[in-house]
């Protein structure tokens, strides 16, 4: 990763859809060298994919909130169990398996606060393994659209991750 390689993700993380000629244009390079910088991002696995963002209450999704779950007996089969079957339901946005006291944060996406209660009793209650979960609505939601290479950091991408 290199400077070049860092404005590159930058604009494309604001704007995907930039066409290669106009990224090569902000970037400063010739569109030939933006293309393979870009093929090498993708194959180096820097760059995941592309999508579009939506306004959640657009889509009837107006009341977000994150889901704190506790499972037994905690094992990698329960937890990949658990995980593929959140991954399937349609309230999920994002599912995280954490260390602490949970061992998983769900962010989920519903019309209401009815509809919460509803996913938390026919979802979360009805499966086995959940011994306990909270919730929290979400008021506000900030998050950073542009994610960088961070200064100091040992690894480089798509390296052997020695530096």
């Amino acid at each position: 990763m290199d400077s070049i390689d860092s404005a590159i993700l930058g604009h494309l993380q604001r704007d995907a859809r930039l066409t290669n000629r106009e990224l090569a244009r902000k970037v400063g390079i010739a569109p030939s060298t933006c293309l393979e910088r870009v093929r090498s991002l993708r194959a180096r696995g820097v760059i995941t994919g592309y999508h579009a963002a939506v306004q959640p209450r657009l889509l009837g999704r107006s009341l977000q909130a994150l889901v704190f779950a506790r499972l037994r007996p905690l094992s990698r089969d329960v937890i990949s169990g658990f995980e593929a079957y959140l991954a399937e339901l349609p309230e999920v946005v994002s599912v995280f398996v954490v260390s602490g006291d949970d061992d998983f944060v769900v962010h989920v996406a519903v019309p209401d606060i009815e509809r919460l209660h509803a996913f938390l009793m026919d979802r979360f209650s009805a499966r086995r393994e959940v011994v306990s979960f909270r919730s929290s609505v979400i008021y506000q939601q900030t998050s950073s659209r542009v994610m960088s290479p961070l200064d100091g950091t040992e690894h480089s991408a798509g390296g052997d991750g020695r530096g």
